[in-house]
């Protein structure tokens, strides 16, 4: 056995209890042994056997479209990025005197990060259409989350001042509108308020399906949006709506199409059959074409299953997932107030998107922590900085809104944050607290009716 073993490595070894088989055939690709170099990895460390928790760049074997872009080329990149930058720094036609370098600078540091991220950050759970893509990703989360952790220093009209740098028409108080002023439910007003607004509410629930992937998470999300409106409408114009709406329109008609279409979607990628073949192996034109663009579909595609009356890990993990998607469909509200912005403002919607990109691979890391804890010991990456930019922004708000909103909350809004609140404290307990506490009290029951043991 001893002298298979030492000319083929790479055979599997026996089992205990069997005997080994002298004709077994080489594994391709062995299971790599648990932890960093055979020592138990700890609790507060990633499992560095997961795909996505390795920190060594290029390490997935990907069956690729184009060879060249999966291999390693930071040398290269480097090279080209540097020849770039100096030609843009030195050149005359580029930079003319009198013109504005500030600009210039921030843009080209912008730049130069992005590609450090493409290049040098950790993979993430997605490896389509590239995992430079993901990292480059990652990396305009860090800059925006960076862009907040300055702002949340500046007061209010400093702020206002500075977002004349990116756009001189800013800087100027806009007219809040409101959507409440004539309630009656006929076919002029509901016309009347159909605007591009509810095709960015659908938009923005088809996005939402792709991440959740859930209809119920969905249906519960569109519904809690719905009542933090209610909630918020007597601090922004824009949150006081007709009822018809808020349930009508909102809920029944963009939300419900936007999700549904999206969870189609779902559905297509989970039951779709995922044979890779590599850009050679493909014959002739058309095979070739699709086969590239089949490069921007997923590699895999995985349902979720929330389980949130599985545990109270589960309950907890979706109610916080719930809430910071709160956060984040009201922050944007909130700081298009404060520095003035208009909905549509090319910044509003770049955060919109970046937000919808960098959720993408959070949630997923966040339902592999919840589900397969052994594996995944840490949080992702995306997850905890998308989860740190979602707070900031709420402290950044916080901050501003100082005296802003001197109306305070009515008391039917009080009444139902205290009713929900309670509601959301008695379903864990009866459905978990209650349980468990009776197990204890029983095994506590036959540890007292258990005869010792003579001594």
């Amino acid at each position: 056995m001893e002298t298979v073993k030492d000319e083929n490595p790479e055979l599997s070894p026996a089992s205990p209890g069997e005997e080994s088989d002298p004709h077994l055939s080489p594994v391709v690709n062995p299971e790599p042994k648990p932890g960093l170099d055979g020592v138990p990895v700890k609790w507060y460390d990633a499992d560095r056997t997961e795909p996505y928790t390795r920190i060594t760049p290029f390490q997935e074997k990907h069956d690729t479209s184009v060879e060249f872009f999966y291999k390693p080329i930071t040398l290269s990149a480097l090279a080209v990025g540097l020849v770039v930058l100096a030609y843009v720094a030195t050149t005359q036609d580029v930079l003319e005197e009198g013109r504005d370098k500030r600009r210039m600078g921030v843009y080209a540091a912008i730049v130069s990060f992005l590609m450090f991220s493409m290049i040098q950050f950790r993979d993430g759970p997605f490896i389509r259409p590239h995992p430079a893509f993901w990292r480059m990703v990652l990396g305009i989360n860090l800059l925006y989350e960076l862009a907040l952790v300055f702002l949340l220093f500046q007061d209010l009209r400093s702020a206002r001042d500075m977002m004349t740098y990116l756009d001189p028409s800013l800087g100027k108080p806009l007219p809040e509108r409101s959507y409440g002023e004539d309630c009656s439910f006929n076919l002029k007003t509901i016309w009347n308020a159909v605007d591009i607004f509810c095709l960015a509410h659908a938009l923005g629930w088809f996005g939402k399906a792709m991440i959740l992937r859930d209809y119920w998470f969905c249906w519960i999300l569109s519904i809690a949006f719905e009542l933090a409106e209610y909630s918020l409408q007597h601090q922004l114009a824009n949150f006081d709506e007709c009822w018809w709406d808020h349930w009508i329109l909102d809920v029944l008609l963009c939300n419900w199409i936007g999700t549904y279409l999206g969870m189609k979607v779902c559905q297509y990628f989970e039951v779709q059959p995922y044979e890779w073949r590599g850009f050679r192996q493909s014959r002739g034109f058309r095979s070739k074409a699709k086969r590239v663009l089949s490069q921007f579909s997923p590699h895999d595609f995985t349902a979720f299953k929330w389980g949130i009356a599985q545990d109270f890990t589960h309950f907890f993990a979706v109610v916080l997932l719930l809430a910071v998607f709160l956060a984040a469909e009201l922050n944007p509200f909130y700081l298009k107030y404060l520095l003035w912005m208009e909905p549509d403002h090319p910044i509003i919607i770049a955060r919109l998107a970046g937000v919808f990109l960098a959720g993408l691979p959070a949630v997923r890391e966040l339902y592999q922590y919840i589900n397969n804890p052994r594996k995944a010991v840490r949080m992702g990456q995306h997850v905890w900085l998308l989860l740190a930019t979602i707070v900031t922004e709420l402290l950044v708000i916080f901050k501003w809104s100082k005296g802003l909103f001197p109306t305070p909350f009515p008391a039917t809004v009080k009444w139902g944050w205290v009713i929900g609140g309670f509601l959301l404290v008695l379903f864990p307990t009866v459905r978990f607290g209650i349980p468990k506490a009776r197990k204890y009290l029983r095994r506590q029951e036959r540890r007292k009716n258990r005869p010792q043991k003579s001594q």
